[in-house]
């Protein structure tokens, strides 16, 4: 007999061994937002979360379907921190991030720091500084802000901006890189 876990963690584990084969096997594509949209059997993402101390490393696409298990612990991972608000995050932002991290070629998890925002959250944060927008994709959970200690903001900005997938956001002076699912624009230094 099995349990919820010990199942969970049997399943990660094929899933881990098949995706190392994939990725080996997987031919690579010059075209990012062809890989962005699909054309890849896998797809995986890295996160490191500084605010809460969890990471997460998972398979949440495999031929040509998101696997629902993985969504449900993404927009557990992205969550409002602040308050533990839970909200389901929009595919397109982590295929978004997904194609960058792979362009980046680097085996770093990205650091979240900041995914899903409540409407309190977002309006405490709109108190204290003017780069808040009212209605912020965040709330939408539609919006990542990242960094990678590797890599610069420039570096991630442009791997992002040739996606052409959303709106990419330069932060330099507070070292991150904000993605949404949004209209193709770009802001920022």
């Amino acid at each position: 007999m099995h349990d919820a876990a010990t199942t969970s963690v049997t399943r990660r584990a094929i899933l881990g061994a098949f995706a190392a084969t994939a990725i080996s096997a997987a031919p690579f594509f010059p075209g990012v937002t062809a890989y962005a949209r699909g054309s890849g059997d896998i797809r995986r993402i890295r996160f490191y979360s500084g605010r809460t101390g969890e990471n997460i490393n998972i398979i949440y696409w495999i031929d040509g379907k998101y696997v629902p298990e993985s969504l449900g612990e993404i927009n557990h991972f992205f969550r409002d921190w602040r308050n533990n608000q839970v909200h389901n995050i929009d595919a397109r932002t982590i295929d978004f991030l997904a194609a960058t991290h792979n362009i980046l070629r680097v085996s770093e998890p990205y650091m979240l720091l900041s995914g899903y925002r409540s409407p309190a959250t977002n309006a405490m944060l709109r108190a204290r500084s003017r780069n808040v927008a009212q209605d912020s994709l965040h709330l939408r959970g539609q919006a990542a802000d990242v960094r990678l200690n590797s890599r610069s903001v420039s570096q991630i900005a442009q791997a992002a901006i040739s996606c052409n997938a959303g709106g990419v956001g330069r932060y330099s002076g507070s070292n991150f890189v904000h993605f949404d699912c949004g209209a193709n624009r770009s802001w920022g230094r």
